[in-house]
């Protein structure tokens, strides 16, 4: 395999978490918590934990990936001092929503998980902080995109 073609696929590889990462915080925010009120209260609470069970579990897989891809691209650029100030910014935008996701899985989520009946509160916690992630995601696209050299 071509050296340029494995740097190509660790590329491909960490849009696509990045993909995942933020695709699925937008899903989990601004369609299945909407969808959601169409239940009553426990069958809410337990689709809803049951979802972002799956995702939280898809995401301890995904985030490290992006970040250590991510860590790849820079070193194969020549290391940190050698990227444009908008890939330091993608990778510090990345750390804090990793440690934002850290956040939700050791704090409120824990906490729906293992209350009884989870209160509303709790899960309007963890919709807000994935909210800040969704836009840090989003700023980091937007930075990634000024980084791009169209000549």
């Amino acid at each position: 395999m071509s050296h340029s073609i494995v740097w190509s696929l660790v590329l491909a590889l960490h849009i696509l978490c990045i993909v995942v990462w933020i695709g699925g915080a937008v899903y989990a925010t601004a369609i299945l918590r909407p969808s959601l009120s169409l239940l009553d209260n426990t069958q809410r609470n337990s689709v809803h934990l049951q979802t972002l069970g799956r995702f939280f579990k898809m995401l301890t897989h995904v985030i490290p990936t992006a970040l250590i891809t991510g860590w790849l691209l820079i070193l194969h650029e020549g290391g940190f001092a050698h990227v444009p100030w908008t890939t330091n910014a993608m990778q510090g935008l990345g750390v804090i929503m990793a440690l934002l996701f850290v956040r939700i899985l050791t704090g409120p989520y824990q906490k729906a998980r293992r209350a009884i009946r989870p209160q509303p509160a709790t899960f309007d916690s963890i919709r807000s902080q994935i909210l800040i992630i969704v836009a840090m995601g989003v700023l980091a696209v937007l930075v990634a995109a000024m980084g791009h050299p169209f000549v």
